[in-house]
């Protein structure tokens, strides 16, 4: 079985520092077996990187994804951060996320599925999922994207 570290490693991809809260509340919290995390927005080095509604005249339905894989990679460290590292994560239970939605855009589970892609190759395992539409999210993000890890039993 490789190790989700391994995978990472072998995928190329680095582990980012866990992003600050915005407000009142915590990146993750373990609870019986689980970790659920906080929403997580697409913030690179302190800055978000995809903002406004997607969809016509608004952010890129490509860049929304690529954003949602951002999201996913903060869900995970946060969740590694709390489990005490990331080999103690076993695989995703369910993904929720939202996308800042222009009225005639219908393409959340595609945004979404930045996440859910990023999750399997690093598991390989699928999940259960929610890709809802909103009108806004809190900085103007274009997604944000929450968590629920199951930790590996020792």
């Amino acid at each position: 079985m490789t190790l989700p570290s391994e995978k990472l490693a072998e995928l190329g991809v680095e582990l980012p520092e866990v992003v600050a809260p915005v407000a009142a509340y915590v990146p993750a919290v373990l609870d019986r077996g689980v970790v659920r995390t906080s929403g997580q927005i697409p913030v690179v080095g302190g800055e978000v990187v995809c903002i406004g509604a997607v969809g016509e005249d608004g952010a890129d339905p490509d860049d929304a994804k690529d954003a949602a894989r951002i999201c996913a990679l903060n869900a995970l460290a946060a969740a590694a951060d709390v489990a005490g590292g990331i080999d103690r994560l076993a695989g995703v239970v369910k993904v929720v996320g939202f996308v800042a939605s222009r009225p005639n855009f219908y393409g959340q589970a595609g945004v979404i599925n930045g996440a859910s892609e990023l999750f399997g190759e690093i598991f390989g395992t699928s999940h259960a999922r929610s890709a809802v539409g909103v009108a806004a999210l809190p900085l103007n993000c274009s997604v944000e994207v929450e968590v629920e890890f199951a930790l590996r039993e020792n």
